[in-house]
Formats: C-alpha cells, sequence, structure tokens
C-alpha cells in the first residue's frame, strides 16, 4: 500500500526522525492514522534492528514530548514480515485538538495537521480556533467531588492482569487535573462514588411491565463494567438453529459484538450529563444506551469506518490495561460484522444501540423444504433478495445487485444460501429463471446477519 491521508511510513527511528510531529498531525485530525517504521515509502519492509528499544523509544517520547497527553489515543503494535520486525503506531483524532510539541507550545512550530501524504506545519489561525473551541469539560479537567478516593478495587484488576499500582497511580493513570488534585476520571474508578449503572429486564416490546431492574455501581466503573458483562452473559441465552447438515447452537446475540458495544458505551459516555450507561433488556431485543451522541468532529461515516476518538482517553487506557478494551477503532468494525449500521441511534444527546434477540428456533422442526417444512428464518439481506426474486423470476444477480446496491459476488452468496435452504432453486442457467420452492408463509426474517 501506498501512503495516504491516513498512512505513514518510516524506514527506521533514529534521533534525527521526528515521529512527535507525526503522531501529533493524526491526533489533530478528525480521523487518526497509522504510522509504520521500519517500512519503506514504496511499503516494503526493511525491519528494525532493535524493535523492542525501538517500541520503549516511541512510549517514551509519545508520552513525554506531547501536549496535551497522549496516552490511550494510541497503541504501538510489533508485527512481523518474512521474519523482519516493524512496529505500527495507530493513532486516534484527539478530543482536546489542539496537540503539540511541549517544546514548542501552541505554535506552529509545535502544533501540525496531515495534508494529503505529508505533514505540515498547523497555521496559527487554526490552532487558535481549534483551541477556542476545545472541551473543556473532560473528565480529567473536572475536579472530583471526593479527594480522599482509594483505588482497592483497581489495584486487584491491575494485579490480576501481573501489574502493580504504586501510590503514584494518579499520576501514572492521569487521575490528576493540571493543579494537583483528583479529577472526574478519579472519582469514577475509586471504590466508593455516586454513580450507578443500571440494567433492566422487561417481559414485552416496551418498558410497561418492568420484571427485574439491577444496579450496579457506587463502586469503581470497572467493577461495574464487569457486572454488567457477567450479567449480559447469563442473559445471553442459548438457541438452536437447524441447517440441512447439522443442528448449531447460538446465542440469542452475537456475544463479541455485545461485549464491544458496552466497552463503546462506557468509553463514549459523555459523565458530565450526570448520566451513566444503561442497558435495557426486552423480549425481542436488548438496548444499551449511552450520554453523548458523537465525538466532536467525527462523521457518521468516519464512525462507521472505525476512526476513533475517544470521549473518555484515560478511561480507554485503562481498560486497555485490563484487557476489557481492544485496539482503538475495532469495537465498531466488530459489531457492524454482526449487525447492520441501523442499529446505531444517535440523537442530539445520547447514542443507543439496539440488538434484535434471534428467533427462539431458527427452524422449528421439520426437514428444510419437505412436506413438515417448519419457520425458516432469513437474514434481512437473504430476505431482501428473496422478494426481489418474487417478483420477478427472471432477475438477475447483476439486476438484483443494482437495485441493493451490494457486489455481485454478494448477491451470488445469498443466492445459493437461499437454494441451500431449499426456499429458491434454479432452473435453466444464462436464459433461466428462478423458482419459489418454499411459500412466504413458511419463512420469516431476523435482524442479524448470522447465515452470512
Amino acid at each position: 500500500m501506498t501512503e495516504t491521508h491516513r498512512l505513514e511510513y518510516k524506514s527506521s527511528l533514529t534521533p534525527e526522525l521526528d515521529i512527535e510531529k507525526e503522531v501529533i498531525a493524526f491526533l489533530n485530525s478528525s480521523e487518526g492514522g497509522v504510522i509504520f517504521i521500519g517500512v519503506q515509502d514504496n511499503g516494503r519492509t526493511l525491519g528494525l534492528s532493535d524493535p523492542d528499544g525501538d517500541m520503549l523509544k516511541l512510549k517514551d517520547r509519545i508520552k513525554n514530548n506531547i501536549v496535551p497527553s497522549a496516552i490511550g489515543l494510541y497503541d504501538l503494535i510489533m508485527d512481523s514480515d518474512n521474519g523482519n520486525h516493524f512496529i505500527k503506531i495507530i493513532v486516534a483524532g484527539g478530543y482536546e485538538k489542539p496537540y503539540f510539541k511541549k517544546k514548542f507550545g501552541m505554535t506552529e512550530k509545535g502544533a501540525y495537521m496531515r495534508v494529503g501524504t505529508s505533514t505540515e506545519p498547523m497555521p496559527q489561525s487554526i490552532i487558535d480556533r481549534l483551541y477556542a473551541g476545545r472541551t473543556r469539560n473532560s473528565i480529567g479537567r473536572i475536579k472530583s467531588p471526593n479527594q480522599t478516593p482509594t483505588f482497592e478495587q483497581l489495584r486487584i484488576y491491575y494485579l490480576e492482569q501481573g501489574k502493580a499500582l504504586n501510590d503514584n497511580l494518579g499520576k501514572t493513570l492521569e487521575l490528576l487535573t493540571e493543579e494537583g488534585d483528583w479529577n472526574y476520571a478519579a472519582y469514577l474508578l475509586s471504590d466508593e462514588n455516586g454513580i450507578s449503572v443500571k440494567l433492566a429486564v422487561y417481559a414485552g416490546t416496551s418498558r410497561a411491565e418492568l420484571i427485574e431492574n439491577n444496579e450496579y455501581g457506587y463502586c469503581s466503573l470497572v467493577k461495574a463494567i464487569k457486572s454488567i458483562l457477567s450479567k449480559l452473559e447469563v442473559e445471553n441465552k442459548i438457541t438452536s438453529y437447524i441447517t440441512p447438515d447439522a443442528r448449531k447452537d447460538i446465542p440469542m446475540w452475537n456475544p463479541i459484538a455485545l461485549r464491544e458495544a458496552v466497552i463503546n458505551a462506557f468509553v463514549h459516555c459523555d459523565y458530565t450529563l450526570e448520566s451513566p450507561p444503561k442497558v435495557e433488556i426486552f423480549a425481542d431485543r436488548i438496548e444499551i444506551t449511552s450520554a453523548g451522541s458523537l465525538p466532536f468532529g467525527l462523521s457518521r461515516r468516519e464512525f462507521f469506518g472505525g476512526y476513533s476518538v475517544p470521549r473518555n482517553k484515560e478511561l480507554m487506557r485503562i481498560l486497555k490495561d485490563l484487557k476489557l478494551a481492544e485496539q482503538l477503532g475495532s469495537g465498531v468494525p466488530r459489531i457492524l460484522k454482526w449487525y447492520e449500521p441501523d442499529c446505531f441511534d444517535f440523537s442530539d444527546h445520547f447514542l443507543r444501540m439496539s440488538f434484535r434477540k434471534a428467533p427462539e428456533s431458527m427452524v422449528d422442526g421439520g426437514q428444510i423444504g419437505g412436506q413438515m417444512g417448519g419457520q425458516i428464518v432469513l437474514t434481512d439481506r437473504q430476505w431482501a433478495v428473496f422478494e426481489l426474486i418474487l417478483g420477478d423470476a427472471r432477475v438477475t444477480r447483476k439486476q438484483i445487485a443494482g437495485i441493493m446496491g451490494i457486489a455481485e459476488s454478494a448477491v451470488q452468496k445469498h443466492t445459493k444460501a437461499l437454494v441451500n435452504l431449499g426456499v429458491i432453486r434454479r432452473i435453466g442457467t444464462k436464459q433461466g429463471y428462478w423458482e419459489i420452492a418454499l411459500p412466504p408463509e413458511k419463512i420469516s426474517v431476523y435482524r442479524k446477519q448470522l447465515l452470512d
């Protein structure tokens, strides 16, 4: 791959390489980017003679030379290509722009931006505009209402990962304000606080009949997250899906997507609105709601593209330390692997993720396509393809692809699945047509791509 506005190659990490400049440019963008160390401009891997040492140098330089702090906004990953080691720096768009070199401050010598495939000094007018619009209500800047917090729960979670927190954890984990007071992130992570996360269960599809109301809170936010994930694991019952070849067991919701949605809600929640994330389980779906809509400067296209702008970098950093969060920008793409983008609902002040339950039984009795039959369940895409065939038996894969706005290869995958399920059959080849093998009333649809 060649260099792009989000991709930068550096052949080696030398004292002359101004790596801070490259990181700052991506921090100051809305999309972030990736920097490869040990790779030529043409994309060929050269390798590094001391990758472990280079990793330590990078951490030190990024940590100490960039303001505001970039901790929680970048990942360092070591990889190899044919035995040649290289380092990948994944940088998220920052939430406290402008970022700049500590040595030069908020000047054109200190702040940088990405222009095409190059990194350029940021004009002073843009620096001033960004600073004027910088958020001043981040949890790292707000003073905690409790200035005598304890962190025994957090210490235990770090010890479980083989890490020990010393008495300097306030500075190490960025839990102090610029004035040296405990900040709101410290308040959220302390053993006792006033934050309660609710998980409600309803009998039907509305909030009319509440059958269970759980509160996980007044403790370290990490403990609350773990409690929510454990409860959802219990609620995520296994159901059956019968294919012509075998019976498969699947959960009501994809567990990977569900976990990512919970972590996303906590990392991106706007705690300044004093409304912690909320989880609600209905008869037909689960909803996860967090305060705060799209982060400033991030479009929906960028959001769904996996560009990351963590609203609470302090929480992101700690959840990554505790192996609760993966690398930056991986959460939404993981969710979209199983659910459609319309499961995300953005309002002015909230983001809600809604995941439909898989049916209690994917096929309820009988041989698929046989006389006994049963209710065959299709994904949204398969159902859409089936409806087009139902309306025109001679519709081509190319025509379906054009109508649905998807690749022809994807249409072929869906028609093959419909044939295998006994829903349709193909009569003839190039000049042939489709024949409906199962009436529509024998088919239902669900909003999940489990069969894709």
